[in-house]
């Protein structure tokens, strides 16, 4: 019995956890078609999109020899990588906080990417 009752908290745990990541990601949804944006899942290959969302993770990595800044941006239908080639660091772009980019574009290993987009960074809430 004791097994059952650690299935069960384990599946209400679970089962929590989905529906805040489904409420996180339907909010991000509506933030991005608010403020008159394609949302990642409708952009197409080769065609400029203005997208906004949420920075999830930015990494430096060299490509080519050259730095280059990588970030996900996560709007709540999917992630857009965003690329700025020969930039090791850039202001304000960082993790958790929500931006806007515009730009062309591209599959690149199979994702959706951007290439040295412009951006406008949200401001940060007093919290």
């Amino acid at each position: 019995m004791a097994g059952s009752r650690g299935e069960r908290l384990r599946e209400v745990l679970r089962s929590a956890t989905a529906n805040r990541a489904e409420f996180e990601a339907s909010q991000e949804r509506r933030k991005a078609v608010r403020v008159g944006c394609t949302t990642v899942a409708a952009v197409q290959d080769r065609r400029r999109a203005s997208v906004a969302g949420v920075l999830r993770s930015v990494t430096l990595r060299a490509r080519e020899n050259v730095p280059a800044l990588e970030a996900e941006l996560f709007d709540g239908t999917g992630s857009l990588r965003v690329v700025w080639l020969g930039q090791r660091r850039i202001a304000g772009i960082e993790p958790g906080r929500r931006a806007r980019m515009e730009g062309l574009v591209c599959l690149s290993d199979g994702r959706p990417t951007m290439y040295n987009p412009r951006y406008e960074l949200e401001g940060r809430h007093a919290g």
